[in-house]
Formats: C-alpha cells, sequence, structure tokens
C-alpha cells in the first residue's frame, strides 16, 4: 500500500507546517521500490541516509546528493533520504506512536540494514539521537542486536567523534565516495553469508578509513586527562588513517541532484571546483583536515554544467569550495561557462572568496546576469592579529579590493570578523571598528558619479573555538563573560546606520567547544541532555544552555576542563587518527603563531605538513599535477 494511502499520514501531512519536508517524489529523487524490493533480501543492501537536521539544510548539503547517486547507481543498493522532522511533525510521531521513516518509501529507520549518519556540526548531536530513538533504532552500539541496523557516521567533524564514539558501529574517516563503496560491498557478504554483527565489524576493520570505536579503549589520568587510546583487536589499527581520493576527477558529482519540494537554504545547483586548501589558516579545520588541496579539471566541471542545467531548471549556478577564487584554472571556466549560464539567465555564484585572489573584471562578467554582494573575511582587526591566525592579507590589499568593488558597482559588503583569537587585546578588537571604518571611508572618498547611491554593510564577528587538528588546538577559549565583554564593546563602538551587526550565541560556542576537544566521558552528558528534551540545537531559538550547563556540571571541571589551554605533550581524544597533518607540524604553527609568524601558502612551497606523502594535487612531487600555480 502506498504509505500516502494511510489516512494517519495523510492526516498528519495536513496537521504539519511544512508537508512537503516529508513527502518525497521530487524531481530526480530515485524510487526502486518495483525492482528492489523483488530481489532475495541476502543479494540487496538498503541504506538509510541521515542526516540530523530539517529538510531545509540536508537537502543544500553537497554531500547527501553526492552518496545518495554513488549508492543508488549499484542495482542491488537502495539508498533513501531521512531527515529531521520539526517539531510539530515530532509531536504527531509519538502522539501516534508512529515511527520516523524514509522520503522514498515511508520505511522505518529500523527497518534498514545501515543507517549512514551524515555529521556537519557538533550541535546536530542530541538530534541524532532523537532521530535514532524514533527511528527505533537503539542508541548505543553495544546494546543493537542482530536484527538492528549498522549505524556509520562521517563528514567533516568526524575528525574527533569521541563524544558519540559509542552511538556508533563504525565511522569513516575522510573522503567517502570510494569507501562507501566497499563497505556496502562487505555488508553484502556478511548477508550472503549470513555472519553476525562482530565479524562484519572485524571483516572491515583493516579497510583504510574505517573506525570502529568499540575495537578502542581509553585510559585516563588522574587529573582527568586522556593517558592513551589503546587497541582491543588485533586488526584493528593503532594509528587510523583518513581516505583520501587522490584524483577527484573521478569522484562522481552528482549530474541529475534532487530539487527539492520546497525552497532550502542553498537553494541552487552546485559543482565542486576543488577539494582541501593551500592557506593554512591556523583556526580553520577543514582548510588542514581537506589537505592536500585537489582541484578538478575545466572539462570534468563543464560535462557536469551542462547535465545540471538540463536536468534542474535551478537559476543559480554555485562553484563550491573552500575558497573558489584560489581554482587555478577559474577564469577559463567562467568564460566557458557564461555562454551556458547567460542565455538562460542563471547567475553564477562564487560563494567563497578571498580579497588576495579575487579577478575584479572576471566578477563584473559573473555579474551581468546578477550581481550579488561581495563577501570577505578578514577574520582580524589588526594586521599584528592577522599574522597570528596566519591570515597572509594586509589591510592595504584589504582596501584597493574594496575600492575596486565600490568602483565596479557593488555597494553591499559582508565583513566576517572572529573574537576571542589567541592573544587577541582590546585593541585587536578596536582594529575591527577602525577596519569597517576605512572600508566605508573608501566608498565616501569616491566621487558620487563613480559609485552606488547607497552602502550597505553586514558585520559578523563569531567566537574562536579551538578545533582538533588545527594549530590552536592547543589554546583555550575564552569564556561566556569573556566574550560577552567583547561583543559589547564591538556593538558600542560600531554605530553607523549603514553597518548592521550579528554575532554568534555565547553558550553555544562553549558548547560547540566542549564538543569539539571531547571524549567519550560526554556520552553520559548528551544521553542527559536529550533526555531533557534538546532537539535541533543547531537553531539558536531551540537551544537550551541550562540543559547543557547541568548535564556538564557532573563531570569533574565541567565545561572548563575542555575549554583549557593544553600542554604540548598532552594526549588528545582524537591522537589516535591520522589526518596527514602531523602533530609536529600543528605544534610549530602553534609556536611560530605565539611570535606573530606566518607560514607561506602551499602554493608559494611545501611547509611539510603531512600531506606531501600522498603526492598529489598542489603538493611537490605529485604524480596527477595541478592546474596551475599562484604566486
Amino acid at each position: 500500500m502506498n504509505r500516502f494511502d494511510d489516512p494517519n499520514v495523510r492526516a498528519m501531512l495536513r496537521a504539519v507546517q511544512k508537508p512537503a519536508r516529508y513527502t518525497g517524489h521530487e524531481l530526480n529523487a530515485i524510487d526502486k521500490s518495483d525492482t528492489f524490493f523483488q530481489l532475495e533480501d541476502s543479494a540487496r543492501v538498503h541504506f538509510a541516509l541521515c542526516f540530523p537536521d530539517l529538510y531545509e539544510i540536508g537537502m543544500s548539503n553537497l554531500a547527501i546528493q553526492i552518496l545518495y547517486g554513488i549508492l543508488n547507481e549499484d542495482e542491488h543498493t537502495f539508498c533513501e533520504r531521512v531527515f529531521a522532522s520539526d517539531f510539530d511533525m515530532r509531536q504527531l510521531l509519538k502522539e501516534k506512536n508512529m515511527p520516523l521513516t524514509s522520503l522514498e518509501t515511508g520505511t522505518a529507520l529500523s527497518d534498514f540494514d545501515m543507517v549512514g549518519i551524515s555529521l556537519h556540526y557538533e550541535m546536530a548531536y542530541t538530534t541524532m539521537l532523537e532521530m535514532l530513538a524514533l527511528g527505533g533504532v537503539p542508541l548505543e552500539s553495544s546494546k543493537r542486536q542482530e536484527d538492528d541496523p549498522i549505524v556509520v557516521g562521517g563528514g567533516p567533524i568526524a575528525c574527533n567523534l569521541e563524544p558519540v564514539a559509542d552511538f556508533f558501529d563504525f565511522i569513516v574517516i575522510g573522503d567517502g565516495e570510494e569507501i562507501i563503496l566497499e563497505i556496502v560491498g562487505a555488508l553484502k557478504e556478511k548477508k550472503k553469508n549470513k555472519i553476525n554483527r562482530r565479524a562484519f565489524l572485524l571483516s572491515i576493520a583493516d579497510i583504510p578509513g574505517v573506525y570502529i570505536p568499540s575495537f578502542y579503549a581509553i585510559d585516563y589520568k588522574e587529573n582527568g586527562h586522556v593517558e592513551r587510546i589503546r587497541t582491543l583487536e588485533e586488526k584493528a589499527p593503532e594509528k587510523l588513517t583518513k581516505r583520501l581520493l587522490r584524483d577527484i576527477n573521478e569522484a562522481p558529482m552528482p549530474q541529475k541532484p534532487i530539487v527539492p519540494n520546497l525552497e532550502v537554504v542553498h537553494d541552487r545547483m552546485v559543482m565542486e571546483v576543488l577539494r582541501g586548501c593551500g592557506r593554512g589558516c591556523r583556526f580553520c579545520q577543514a582548510g588542514f583536515t581537506y589537505r592536500p588541496l585537489r582541484e578538478r579539471s575545466v572539462e570534468t566541471l563543464l560535462e557536469t554544467a551542462d547535465s545540471l542545467i538540463e536536468h534542474t531548471g535551478y537559476e543559480e549556478m554555485g562553484l563550491l569550495s573552500l575558497s573558489t577564487s584560489d581554482y587555478s584554472q577559474l577564469e577559463p571556466l567562467v568564460r566557458k561557462l557564461l555562454p551556458k549560464t547567460e542565455p538562460r539567465h542563471i547567475n553564477l555564484s562564487l560563494p567563497s572568496l578571498r580579497l588576495d585572489s579575487f579577478d575584479f573584471d572576471l566578477a563584473k562578467e559573473i555579474a551581468k546576469t546578477r550581481r550579488a554582494g561581495l563577501t570577505f573575511a578578514p577574520e582580524a582587526g589588526t594586521q599584528r592579529l592577522r599574522d597570528v591566525i596566519n591570515k597572509n592579507i594586509t589591510e592595504e590589499e584589504m582596501m584597493e579590493a574594496a575600492r575596486t568593488a565600490f568602483l565596479n558597482g557593488w555597494d553591499r559588503l559582508k565583513l566576517y570578523f572572529m573574537l576571542g583569537l589567541p592573544t587577541e587585546t582590546d585593541d585587536d578588537v578596536e582594529g575591527i571598528v577602525t577596519l569597517v571604518r576605512k572600508f566605508i571611508a573608501i566608498w565616501d572618498n569616491l566621487p558620487q558619479d563613480q559609485r552606488s547611491k547607497r552602502l550597505n554593510v553586514t558585520v559578523s564577528a563569531a567566537f574562536f573555538i579551538p578545533k582538533p587538528f588545527t594549530p590552536f588546538q592547543w589554546s583555550e577559549q575564552i569564556s561566556v563573560d569573556a566574550m560577552r565583554e567583547k561583543q559589547k564593546q564591538l556593538a558600542d563602538s560600531l554605530r553607523d546606520r549603514r553597518v548592521s551587526f550579528s554575532w554568534h550565541e555565547y553558550d553555544s560556542s562553549v558548547i560547540e567547544g566542549v564538543l569539539s576537544r571531547g571524549d567519550r566521558r560526554l556520552k553520559e552528558v548528551l544521553l542527559d541532555v536529550w533526555r531533557s528534551g534538546a532537539y535541533l540545537e543547531a537553531w539558536h531559538e531551540h537551544f537550551d544552555a541550562a540543559l547543557w550547563y547541568r548535564a556538564l556540571s557532573k563531570l569533574p571541571g565541567g565545561e572548563a576542563f575542555y575549554l583549557k589551554a593544553r600542554e604540548e605533550q598532552e594526549y588528545f581524544p582524537w591522537d589516535h587518527l591520522d589526518l596527514g597533518v602531523t602533530k609536529a607540524f600543528l605544534w610549530r604553527e602553534w609556536e611560530k603563531s605565539q611570535e606573530g609568524k606566518t607560514t607561506t601558502s602551499c602554493y608559494d612551497g611545501c611547509s611539510a605538513c603531512g600531506n606531501e606523502r600522498y603526492r598529489t594535487g598542489v603538493c611537490p612531487g605529485s604524480e596527477l599535477g595541478f592546474g596551475g600555480s599562484r604566486a
């Protein structure tokens, strides 16, 4: 029976605010019901791809579209999507004692062979727990029975998933495009040969990029710090290496992506032009964990663009990366894309830009269809602090870029900064105000006939969080009181009708810091907070700090234990993972930051971060080569 024939389902859809979140059947969605369920159970794998947030967020995520396409290419694998329900639907599911189900066929989460959870931010952990519970899946891996789904996690924050390690049967570290097919192949063998869960986990333990938390034990010192992480199984490697795609031209991109039923956060077709970053900003986790920088060829991207335009109908195409303007072939790519996009009134978007590598002549060409605002991220207000964080951009470069932008018609400028960076002083905070005023002065000093009539500047400030696998992983995170003082100082000084100012939530920054550097003892904190009703906490209106502080108070040292500065030789909860960049390199960068010394980008010379071993992308001696250089 079609699930929409169920009067309960129809009644629920009529009762919720956005029923399109739960109906599925979007353009390009895949439903294999007619053929897949005719296969013998032992010959098929039913995979639930979960994103622990609302449909509008999950359907904006490129990784979901990529994995969905890869898995469904296999006729013996059926991948369906599952997103978190909003509060209204969640309440109805509980009232009617109905499970969380997939979009494509309405299958309960508990009825899948494997549940894959894509994790992109720490504040989604409680939502993940609620999804598992609503779907009828036991939360802890140790409590799952043979008939329960295998639960796997992965994503950008899989560089430290220790706080949620006990909830996963295994975790994928690194790029997922290749390894996901190897895992599904192993699961097919499990089902065919009727081996148990433990035997299955042992069979994949030596696959590079697979981390099985139950095969490891953590010993703690009397002071609460981690002493060591030891293996419990002979087959489990002492050091787990990330999975790396050496040639991302071989990695598939969605050719026929699903077009959502309602407007989502990033409502556009997307192409990943490069993966990784060569810059080395010392606060940026992704900039280190996604190294080495690898580019897609222009030819690959043009073929993908043709397919996206044909099969979607979007009015915008985003060129995605950590730093799109660093793509060595950006100009020839754009020149060849414009004849495809302009006649169809499709706007080209470059969502990640750097001031020192931005081509305004090219930008003018892009802006012929629709001129969006410009977004830049100086991160710090003074040159001293920009050197500490290794931003490698000068005030002169920023002012010249702004002047050029204003002369070419841009009148909306977004500026991103961070507060609470290591070594930051009041003068550095005041430096943000000074820098913003200089941007405005550039505008004011231009002849009126050479600029637009009105300038709008948006200043956004996030609070620094010391992330694993960055040079600042040894740093402390400032307290809520200090955050509040810095925010007030900035807000009081940024008083201009042309400037709007926003900042990140204080308490959620603290909790994110705790979860980022946490260990397995936080499992009980997460369970406590979840049982207290925490849900969709990545949304500030749903975040309840009191629940977290109460739960953390039960641990020795509370949240302060996880936010304090660390010693050079301290063993971290993530030290059993090898993500390419070495701890020795990160410490050298930490020391250089304290001296205000910068490190050149990968374009200008190898800094021996550890990723040179892969011999790919921008790294010296790359066997695959690199499309160009940026001096």
